[in-house]
C-alpha cells in the first residue's frame, strides 16, 4: 500500500505520517515544498517507508504524477491549494481526504463521480471526528430535537499567557481568518444567521463547564443548519449550533478589536498588508509553545431528542493533549489520525462511493471510532434520561 501526503511536513502532516508508518503502510510518499524533510520526520518515524518528493514548478502536473503512484493520498495542503489537489486525484482515480470545507470544491462533484474516485471531504477534528459522532448519534434516537457542538485548541492551564489565554497549535492566519466567517445557527425551528462582525456579541456568547478545567466560553463559528440536513432523524430540530472554544475573555478581546477593523481582509493605504495579515505576523511569534507545554483540543456533542418515546440526552466529550515525548500537539493528532484512518480505508477499499464524500454519510463510525481508541483518542459518552 502507498498513500501520499500532501503538506507532509506541516503540522497535521507529520501526525499522519506517523501514523501511517506505524500503521503498517509499505511506503509513504510525503510530498512538500520544504528541503529538509528527513530532519523535520527523523525522530517521529521509520524513514525506510517514507519518499519525499519536493515539487518543482507548477503544482498541478506534479501532484498528478505523485498521485498516479498512489492507492490514496491525504491533501493537507493550504485550503487555496485543495481545488488543485482534488482536480489531480479525479485525473488519476486516487481516493483523497482532504480536511477542509467541501463547499469550495462542491461543482467537481459531477467530475468526481463520472471518474469512479472517492474525494472524502471534511475529515480532521472539527470538522471530522464531531460528524462521525453526529452519524453515530442519529442510530441512537428516533428524532432528534436538538444539537449542540463545541471544539477548540486551548493551551493547557499553567500555558496560558495574559491576556490572549491562548497559543498556536495550528495556522494563526487561519485562527484568525475564522473570526471573519458567518455562522448560521437554528432557534426555535428557525434559521438564524450570525454575521462575522456579531460573533462575540453578548447575545451569542455562553460558557459550558468541563471537569479538570472548568468553564469555558462558546462562540458560534460554524454552519449548523449544513449538517442537519444530512440527518433524515433530524428533520424535527429546534435547536443547533457549532461553536469554538476558548478561555475566557476571548470574545471580550477580539470584539472591539474587530469593531476597529483589525481584522479586516482590506489592504491598508500605502502598504501590501491588510490589518488580519499584519496581527497574524505580529502575535503569531508570541504566542508559541514551550517544549514542555500541552496544548488541549477540547470537543463536546450534545444530542437531545426521543427514543421509545422518551427524552433523552447523549453527550459526548474528548480531550486530546499534546505528547511531550514526540512533540505532537493534541491539534495534529486530532487532525492527521482521522485523516490517516480514512486514507487507509480508502486505499482498502473499504470506502468505495464515487464522488464528494463527507464523514457524516461516508465514514463506517464503529470501525472509526475503534481504530481512534487504538490510538488513545477515547470519546467519553453519556446518556441521560428525563
Amino acid at each position: 500500500m502507498r498513500i501520499a501526503v500532501l503538506g507532509g511536513l506541516g503540522l497535521q502532516g507529520r501526525a499522519a505520517i506517523a501514523d501511517l508508518v506505524a500503521s503498517g503502510v509499505e511506503e509513504v510518499i510525503c510530498v512538500d515544498t520544504t528541503p529538509d524533510g528527513a530532519a523535520r520526520l527523523a525522530d517521529l518515524t521509520d524513514l525506510s517507508r517514507v519518499r519525499f518528493v519536493m515539487p518543482n514548478g507548477a503544482i498541478g502536473p506534479a501532484l498528478a504524477d505523485v498521485l498516479a503512484d498512489a492507492d490514496a493520498v491525504i491533501d493537507l495542503l493550504p485550503q487555496p491549494l485543495m481545488r488543485e489537489a482534488v482536480q489531480a486525484a479525479i485525473a488519476t482515480r486516487t481516493p483523497l481526504v482532504t480536511t477542509n470545507y467541501g463547499k469550495a470544491i462542491a461543482d467537481l462533484a459531477p467530475e468526481a463521480e463520472r471518474a469512479g474516485v472517492s474525494i472524502m471531504t471534511e475529515c480532521g477534528l472539527d470538522p471530522g471526528i464531531d460528524l462521525v459522532l453526529y452519524a453515530r448519534a442519529a442510530k441512537q434516537f428516533d428524532a432528534i430535537t436538538s444539537i449542540d457542538s463545541y471544539c477548540g485548541g486551548i493551551p493547557e492551564p499553567k500555558a496560558m499567557a495574559k491576556p490572549l489565554c491562548y497559543k498556536v497549535s495550528w495556522n494563526f492566519d487561519m485562527v484568525l481568518v475564522s473570526q471573519n466567517r458567518d455562522s448560521v445557527m437554528i432557534e426555535d425551528g428557525k434559521r438564524v444567521e450570525v454575521p462575522a462582525a456579531r460573533q462575540h456579541d453578548s447575545p451569542f456568547i455562553h460558557e459550558i463547564e468541563v471537569a479538570g478545567l472548568g468553564r469555558l466560553e462558546a462562540f458560534p463559528n460554524g454552519d449548523a443548519l449544513h449538517y442537519v440536513e444530512m440527518l433524515p432523524s433530524a428533520n424535527g430540530l429546534r435547536r443547533s449550533g457549532r461553536y469554538t472554544l476558548r478561555w475566557p475573555g476571548w470574545s471580550a478581546f477580539w470584539a472591539p478589536l474587530k469593531e476597529l477593523g483589525f481584522l479586516s481582509e482590506d489592504k491598508v493605504p500605502g502598504t501590501s498588508s491588510s490589518p488580519r495579515e499584519f496581527l497574524g505576523r505580529l502575535l503569531g511569534p508570541q504566542l508559541q509553545y514551550g517544549p514542555g507545554e500541552k496544548d488541549l483540543c477540547v470537543m463536546r456533542n450534545v444530542f437531545s431528542g426521543l427514543e421509545g418515546g422518551r427524552a433523552k440526552t447523549v453527550t459526548s466529550d474528548l480531550i486530546i493533549e499534546r505528547d511531550l515525548t514526540s512533540g505532537l500537539f493534541g491539534m495534529s493528532l486530532g487532525v492527521g489520525y482521522p485523516a490517516s484512518i480514512v486514507a487507509q480505508m480508502l486505499a482498502q477499499r473499504e470506502i468505495t462511493t464515487p464522488g464528494l464524500l463527507n464523514p457524516l454519510l461516508d465514514v463506517p463510525d464503529e470501525p472509526f471510532f475503534d481504530e481512534l481508541a487504538k490510538r488513545g483518542i477515547i470519546i467519553a459518552e453519556t446518556v441521560a434520561w428525563d
